[in-house]
C-alpha cells in the first residue's frame, strides 16, 4: 500500500542502520513489525497470573487423545 509520511530524516537514518536495511521501505516495514511483536509480547506477559494453564492443558491432552 503506497502512503505519503513525513518522517525525521535522523529516525530514518537510525533505523536504517539498525536494521541494516536496503531501503527505507524496507527499514520502515522491519520497524513496524518489531513494534507489533514486542506490543503482543508484553499483552502475553500482562497476561501472567491471569489465567491458568496447568488445568486446561491437561483437558486439551485427553480430548487429544480421545480423536
Amino acid at each position: 500500500m503506497r502512503t505519503t509520511l513525513n518522517l525525521s530524516d535522523d529516525l530514518i537514518k537510525e533505523v536504517i542502520n539498525l536494521t541494516d536495511s536496503k531501503t527505507k521501505t524496507e527499514a520502515v516495514n522491519r520497524a513496524l513489525q518489531e513494534f507489533i511483536h514486542r506490543k503482543r509480547l508484553e499483552a502475553l506477559i500482562n497476561l501472567r497470573g491471569k489465567i491458568s494453564l496447568k488445568e486446561n492443558w491437561r483437558k486439551l491432552r485427553e480430548m487429544e487423545k480421545d480423536e
